[in-house]
């Protein structure tokens, strides 16, 4: 509760109206947005899913977060000066000035219904997690929790927008980084473990050939990094390292929810530097998960995967309870700066994109309630699904329903000189039947071919395929 009332005081303290809540003011500072993007980019998914990765794929997750920092130059130096240049407040603005009406329309959809879903996904982990630790220890059900901390989130967003959301990043990155040094400093104490050897686990593959204690042993199975000899394994270096790069690209530098706080520096320089800096963070930060994990597992745990960290909180919950305490406070922190960028873009994107009434303030507070009840809808709606590793869940979903859109960037981005007139000479109708067909064709091939994190690859290119053939032949 304290937690939440000091969001809430932050959020009174700032800006309100339109331009507030949509563009910030133009007037952020590129080191806060910076540092809060760490906080909103990770989300309560990474902070469970991340360390129970390792026990199945040790640490070679990293290989997609060095493709991060390759994908984070690519949207600072090439996506902002665009956005930028052309002064947008929502992204997809650039669809309908580069590829027409059809294209504007059913971009801004896509990104409507993607990041609805994703959040929901998200949120739904966080959810039950809070349930576990909290609120079945206060007599309230899940279906009470889920609307209650949406509204929670409402309440601190609804006035300021994006405006509160720079500062509240900060202070939300902050708590969930205090809570997960705390907490592996937790698990280090359990298992005999102390900083050097941490420091020489990390830096060695698991086809070294050395030594091991008995405590090190378990450890070095789950701390391989790089995987160069196995293309067909999901973990190969370049299938990650690409993904990793073009997630990216499509997560941030195609996502209203992430470009509108970049877009409210006060420079495209300012807006550069807080993209290489927010890619370069995310190396450390995503390093310390995975060493959490490894840590976990050489502990006597019976979970795994997302069950994997909660089953540690819940143990030490017995003894002493303080590192319960630090992961509530950083699911919520990490939860709630991922959750509430997603109802402030998804606001901004009805309200600009779809209704192009970006002045009516009264339908921007009203557009931001439905869809938080939305929210709540879905996250309930998915719950009676489940899966090990929420994180994988995501990154596939975003593989199926942001690869149109790389397709629909990739032709507005296109040189006038190489496809003669950028506008689509087609429908919104058949648009949105191509933007539907090409997941669909990628699932079909997803049961023939193996396929990780570079379904996305395949989905924008499909897209972008068809779109230009369709376009040519009604020429």
């Amino acid at each position: 509760m304290i937690y939440l009332a000091l969001l809430w005081w932050v959020s009174r303290r700032q800006g309100r109206g339109n331009d507030a809540f949509f563009r910030g003011e133009r007037r952020s500072s590129w080191l806060m947005v910076a540092y809060g993007m760490v906080g909103a980019s990770v989300s309560g998914v990474s902070f469970v899913s991340v360390p129970g990765m390792v026990a199945t794929q040790d640490m070679t997750y990293l290989q997609t977060c060095m493709g991060f920092v390759l994908g984070y130059a690519l949207v600072a130096f090439v996506l902002l000066p665009i956005y930028y240049r052309l002064n947008l407040t929502s992204i997809y603005t650039l669809l309908e000035r580069r590829l027409g009406e059809s294209a504007y329309r059913v971009g801004a959809w896509l990104f409507i219904v993607s990041d609805m879903v994703g959040t929901a996904v998200k949120f739904l982990l966080v959810s039950v997690i809070l349930q576990q630790f909290v609120f079945d220890g206060l007599g309230l059900p899940f279906a009470v929790t889920v609307p209650l901390l949406v509204g929670a989130i409402w309440l601190y967003t609804k006035r300021g927008g994006v405006h509160t959301l720079v500062l509240t990043d900060v202070l939300q990155t902050t708590c969930m980084l205090a809570a997960l040094c705390m907490i592996i400093r937790a698990a280090m104490e359990q298992t005999g473990v102390n900083f050097g050897d941490l420091m020489s686990w990390f830096g060695r593959t698991s086809g070294d050939v050395m030594e091991r204690t008995a405590v090190s042993a378990g450890v070095m199975e789950h701390t391989r990094v790089f995987e160069f000899s196995d293309w067909t394994s999901k973990q190969h270096f370049v299938r990650q390292f690409v993904s990793g790069a073009f997630i990216v690209v499509v997560m941030t530098g195609l996502n209203q929810n992430m470009m509108q706080k970049n877009l409210t520096c006060k420079s495209l320089r300012d807006a550069q530097k807080d993209m290489c800096l927010s890619g370069t963070l995310f190396l450390p930060v995503n390093a310390l998960f995975l060493v959490l994990g490894a840590l976990l597992l050489q502990l006597p745990l019976t979970a795994s995967g997302d069950g994997l960290l909660p089953e540690f909180v819940s143990g030490t919950a017995q003894t002493g309870g303080v590192v319960a305490v630090l992961f509530v406070l950083g699911i919520v922190a990490a939860a709630f700066s991922s959750a509430d960028s997603s109802l402030t873009a998804l606001t901004t994107s009805f309200c600009v994109d779809v209704m192009r009434r970006e002045d009516d303030t009264r339908l921007r507070r009203r557009v931001h309630v439905g869809m938080s009840l939305v929210l709540v809808v879905l996250v309930h709606a998915l719950s009676l699904t489940g899966s090990q590793s929420m994180i994988d869940l995501v990154y596939t979903l975003v593989g199926y329903t942001y690869g149109p859109l790389l397709g629909l960037f990739a032709l507005a981005l296109l040189p006038a000189s190489s496809g003669g007139e950028r506008t689509l000479r087609l429908g919104a109708w058949t648009v949105a039947a191509v933007c539907i067909a090409s997941p669909a064709v990628c699932y079909v091939l997803a049961q023939y071919v193996t396929l990780g994190y570079e379904l996305l690859l395949v989905n924008g290119a499909l897209t972008f395929l068809m779109l230009k053939i369709l376009s040519r032949c009604r020429k």
